[in-house]
Parts: structure tokens; C-alpha cells; sequence
């Protein structure tokens, strides 16, 4: 026998033995995220026996239902990330936790719904393992975006001051939550098809060297669907990840600054005369600049956040023990508040961490795969995942202007949450496909 055979097929046979130890690797994590839910629920118990008692039991069946993810995957040797999953897992017990803290009512909510997205990010690691097929219906993707984003102008119900909502009686849904999965797979089909083009150019101005019209409508495209979504729908915050997002996705794919750069004062521009044109855009960036003169009314909201965190100092005020429903949504949009008054700064801290981690490893996966179409994909969920918790968590530090976004995982929404288990399966299977390679 060959040699070099020989050292072949050993290496082979101690493969699965170190996939084997890498999912022990998941199990383990899993076992601390599920007695980090499992304290906090049971905290809520001894403070409030009986609401507490529903969050128990949800935070058992939570955790029971990620272990039973976990080990489906075992089963089938599914090779995707070993760390999203407990990561997600973290995440999302802290949000259930928190909302049955809040209000129980919304706590059993989310606690169904990250029972529904757990069921389809099952399917989504099953039936999309491979899905480089997705990048030939990039404008199938591009139109039922549009026509996504256009309903709820029409038809769609107001909250908070946004009109992003649908409502199906039985249940509402927020279309955009879900635009933005189809914005990353356009993305990424469109940047691999004319990625040449757009690093190359085909027209000089100057030093400078350009694409034409065809390759750069586009980015006219989206800024104009941003402005659409500021304007008429009155939600900042959705139309600032899309468009970050976008120029995330350009940058990654060319390496050229001159898109991004160029992009942001399109942003820029169409932001400063929304800010002239129409009064809701002014009134959140007079609220961010200085909330204090309106304390009593729009500024109340980000007022009693400050106040919030503030309260909270170091170790925060313990579980249970402060004042967030002082909040206005406080159980969507400015959930991390009552993170941090309750959990203190280490808790803050602790979040901020636990995303790091998720975008550390959203960008190691796309490093690791050999595919552009794949590459680009998990380039741009880590971004818009990374983007989103990055301008709710600013908004309400007043780091930036407060927006109407959910923090991922975290915050209550049914849609948010489904949505962001897609493209965590998204990036499992990306993960899978780049170890199975190996």
C-alpha cells in the first residue's frame, strides 16, 4: 500500500472523531446557555409564583427545544457552526426572560415564536443545505422586495409611527423583516454576476475609473427604495440597515471605498432634505440632539432609557427589581434599556459580547468558503444582523437618532425573529457546505 494512502486514510478516519468532539463542543455551550435561561426563570418564579411559573416552564421547553435542534444535527452530521446555535440560544432566552418580566402575556408570545423559528431553521439546515441555486432568481428577489415594502404603504397598519405593519387579524406581520433576506440573496447574485465590472470599470472620469449606468442603477435603485421606506412608511431605522447593508455588500465584493463613500452621500443627501421636507424625520433628530426641552412629550421615550441605564450602574438593580415599563416600548424596541437597568453594565456588556461573537463568526464563515455566491451571502446576513443591533442598541444610548428596529433575537416580534433563525440557517448551511469541503 501507498504510503501517502495510508496517511490518507487515517486522516480520514479521525475526521469524524474531531466533528464528533466539536459537537460535544455545542452541547456543552448549550448546557450553560440553558441554565443561564433556566436561573433567570427561576429568579421570576420566586419573585412572582405565578407568572413566573409560565416562564419557567417556557424557559424548560426552550431549552429542550434547542437540545433537540442540537442533536438532530448530531444525528445527521450536519457540520454548520459549532457556536451560532448556543449563541442564539443565549440570545433568545435572554428576550424571553425579559418579556415575561415585562408582561407575560408577551413572554408566552415569543416563547411560540422562537418555538416556530427553531421549527424553521430545522428546514432551512434541511431543504436549503445547498442553495446556490437561489442565485438565478436575483429579480424575482428584486420585485417581490418592491412589492413587499409597497403593501404596507397602502394597506398597512401604523405602530410606534411607522406603517410597516399588515395586519391578518389573527396575527400581524412586518413584510421588511423579511425584504431583508431577499435584498441579501439579490445582492449577493447581482455582485458575483457583474463583481468584475464594478472593480474594473468600463468608463474614465479622469484617475477615476467607473462603471456604466447599467452596472451602477442599482445603487440608485436602493437609495431610492431607502428614501421610499423614510418617507412613507416613517421608518428610519429599517431604511438605514438596508442601505448600510447594501454598501457593506458593495465594499466586501469590490474593495473599493469609492462606492461607499459615494453611497453614504447619496444617504446623506436625501436624509438632510427628508429632514427639511418632513416633520416626523425632523422630530427624531431634534429628540436625538436634545431631548431634555421635549422630556413631556417626544423626548420621553429616550429620556426615561437614559434614565434607565443610568439606574442600572454597574451590577444593575437585579432582576425584577426596577422600573422599565416606565419605557414606552420597552418590550420592542428599547429592550436593551431594561437589560441594562436590571443586569447593570455587565449585562450590557455581556450582550454586546454575545453578538461579537455572532458576527465573529458570520465573518469566519465567509471567509472560510470557497464559493463567492456563498461568501456574499454570509457577508451580508453577519452585516445586517451586525448593522441591526448596532443602530437600536445606539438609538437608544442616543449614540445616534432612536430607530424602530427590534434587537435581533431579543426583542419581541414574530416576524423579527423568524426572519433573523432564516438567515442564521443561512449561514449554517454555508458553514456546513465550506466544513464538508474539508
Amino acid at each position: 500500500m501507498n504510503p501517502g494512502t495510508f496517511e490518507l486514510n487515517n486522516l480520514n478516519l479521525l475526521r469524524p472523531r474531531g466533528r464528533d468532539r466539536g459537537r460535544k463542543i455545542e452541547f456543552k455551550l448549550l448546557v450553560l446557555a440553558g441554565g443561564y435561561a433556566l436561573a433567570g426563570a427561576l429568579v421570576l418564579y420566586l419573585s412572582e409564583p405565578v407568572s413566573g411559573l409560565n416562564a419557567l416552564a417556557a424557559a424548560v421547553v426552550t431549552t429542550a427545544a434547542f437540545f433537540i435542534v442540537h442533536i438532530f444535527w448530531n444525528k445527521n452530521r450536519y457540520r454548520g457552526d459549532l457556536f451560532l446555535l448556543p449563541v442564539t440560544a443565549a440570545l433568545s432566552s435572554t428576550g424571553l426572560i425579559f418579556l415575561f418580566r415585562l408582561n407575560p402575556a408577551y413572554g408566552m408570545r415569543q416563547f411560540a415564536w422562537i418555538l416556530i423559528g427553531l421549527a424553521v431553521l430545522v428546514l432551512v439546515t434541511r431543504l436549503l443545505a445547498n442553495f446556490r441555486f437561489l442565485s438565478e432568481y436575483k429579480y424575482i428577489y428584486a420585485m417581490a422586495g418592491i412589492v413587499a415594502l409597497i403593501l404596507p404603504i397602502f394597506f398597512g397598519k401604523e405602530q410606534g409611527g411607522a406603517k410597516s405593519w399588515l395586519d391578518f387579524g389573527i396575527f400581524q406581520m412586518q413584510p421588511s423583516e423579511f425584504v431583508k433576506i431577499l435584498v441579501v440573496l439579490f445582492l449577493a447574485s447581482f455582485l458575483v454576476e457583474n463583481r468584475e465590472i464594478l472593480i474594473k470599470g468600463t468608463r474614465s472620469m479622469g484617475w477615476l475609473s467607473v462603471p456604466g449606468p447599467s452596472e451602477w442603477a442599482p445603487l440608485a435603485a436602493m437609495w431610492a427604495i431607502s428614501l421610499l421606506i423614510l418617507v412613507f412608511q416613517r421608518d428610519l431605522g429599517t431604511a438605514l440597515i438596508y442601505f448600510s447593508t447594501f454598501l457593506a455588500m458593495v465594499y466586501i465584493a469590490t474593495s473599493r471605498a469609492f462606492y461607499a463613500l459615494f453611497g453614504m452621500g447619496l444617504f446623506v443627501a436625501g436624509a438632510v432634505a427628508c429632514f427639511f421636507l418632513f416633520d416626523h424625520v425632523r422630530a427624531r433628530v431634534e429628540i436625538w440632539l436634545n431631548p431634555w426641552p421635549y422630556i413631556d412629550t417626544t423626548g420621553y421615550q429616550v429620556a426615561q432609557s437614559l434614565f434607565a441605564i443610568g439606574s442600572g450602574g454597574v451590577l444593575g438593580t437585579g432582576l425584577g427589581q426596577g422600573y422599565p415599563n416606565f419605557i414606552p416600548a420597552v418590550h420592542t424596541d428599547l429592550i436593551f434599556s431594561a437589560i441594562c437597568e436590571e443586569m447593570g453594565l455587565l449585562g450590557g456588556v455581556g450582550i454586546l459580547l454575545l453578538f461579537i461573537i455572532f458576527i465573529f463568526r458570520g465573518i469566519k464563515i465567509a471567509l472560510n468558503t470557497k464559493d463567492d455566491f456563498d461568501a456574499l451571502v454570509a457577508s451580508g446576513a453577519t452585516a445586517l444582523l451586525g448593522l441591526q443591533a448596532f443602530i437600536i442598541i445606539a438609538g437608544v444610548t442616543k449614540l445616534l437618532p432612536l430607530t424602530g428596529v427590534t434587537l435581533p433575537y431579543i426583542s419581541y416580534g414574530g416576524s423579527s425573529l423568524v426572519a433573523n433563525f432564516i438567515l442564521l440557517g443561512l449561514l449554517l448551511n454555508i458553514s456546513n457546505e465550506a466544513e464538508s469541503r474539508l
